[in-house]
């Protein structure tokens, strides 16, 4: 099939387009930059150049692609500070609904018959109920102020997406990436606030988190442009846990003390109330149906014996050189 990934130069696009590519797919990667034409052409894709946020532009490259399936990838977080959580996904916001709505006006015009969008399945759902939500449980509808936006992005592409009756849409809420290219991966921020205990435990550290390594979102992607039907899927690992039981595994992964716990109000005061939310009141996802409709396992089922370890013993190899 002809496929056009927007958003191919990010994490997880530079572990998706290869594996297209592999599959047999003639693969057209929409760039912002004529500087990126020589990446996207290694990763094996055809470059076409559009800024997102211009429909204009985003119509002519999606007329030169032709494509029969769209994939939105299109991402803009460098950084994630908790205490300036809207600051940090305002870009991504914008993407999000703009980049959105364009895209999905421009495949339209093209006759594409299937559309593949990111969404957030790690940090969105709603803070009742259970600790381990399907596609069915509604996303947060009373979010804490700093991540209202974000929120409401992700309902926006959602929406627009699901309710284009003139395509396939497929929404994918994926988990916390781990892996190269993501903010858990040797070398990252975050790998190193762990590491130099700076990573507190805020509570009881009950927030629940699901993980996905990199390289099996872009697997799970390539099963939703290939056979994937109308609605969401989680794409996150088979072991959701809790703050209180992953962070002191990863700080041991790490040769890290033993992360310190810190009272609400303490974490509040350093990491904002996005912040005391991530660890204390996040739900995690089940992965069953991107299991049963997609026919899709994770290669990396836990984050306890995946990648992250191989990750967390590079940063330690690294560190003692």
């Amino acid at each position: 099939m002809r496929v056009l990934v927007a958003g191919a130069t990010g994490a997880l696009g530079t572990e998706l387009v290869p594996r297209l590519v592999e599959a047999g797919h003639e693969v057209f990667a929409m760039i912002r930059s004529e500087a990126k034409r020589d990446t996207v052409a290694r990763l094996g894709a055809v470059p076409v150049v559009a800024d997102a946020l211009d429909r204009a532009q985003v119509e002519a490259a999606v007329r030169e692609a032709a494509p029969e399936v769209v994939v939105h990838q299109l991402t803009a977080i460098a950084h994630i500070d908790t205490r300036n959580f809207e600051r940090s996904f305002a870009a991504t916001d914008r993407l999000r609904i703009e980049g959105t709505d364009n895209l999905l006006a421009a495949a339209r015009a093209a006759g594409v018959r299937r559309f593949v969008a990111q969404s957030n399945g790690a940090f969105t759902y709603a803070r009742t109920g259970g600790p381990v939500k399907d596609e069915q449980d509604p996303l947060d509808p009373a979010p804490v102020r700093q991540m209202g936006s974000m929120i409401a992005a992700v309902r926006h592409l959602e929406t627009a997406v699901l309710g284009a009756a003139w395509t396939e849409g497929i929404v994918l809420r994926y988990g916390a990436f781990y892996g190269p290219g993501t903010s858990m991966a040797p070398g990252s921020a975050q790998f190193e606030m762990i590491r130099k205990g700076r990573f507190p435990i805020v509570g009881a550290g009950g927030g629940v988190w699901s993980f996905v390594h990199i390289a099996d979102a872009a697997q799970a992607t390539v099963a939703a442009v290939e056979a994937g039907g109308r609605g969401v899927y989680n794409i996150v690992d088979d072991d959701p846990a809790p703050v209180a039981e992953w962070l002191p595994e990863l700080a041991a992964m790490l040769g890290a003390k033993k992360p310190m716990r810190v009272p609400r109000f303490v974490g509040r005061l350093a990491a904002g109330e996005a912040g005391v939310v991530l660890m204390t009141e996040l739900r995690g996802a089940s992965n069953a149906k991107a299991k049963r409709e997609l026919g899709w396992r994770p290669t990396h089922p836990t984050w306890r014996q995946g990648a992250m370890v191989s990750a967390a013993g590079a940063a330690r190899r690294s560190e003692s050189r």
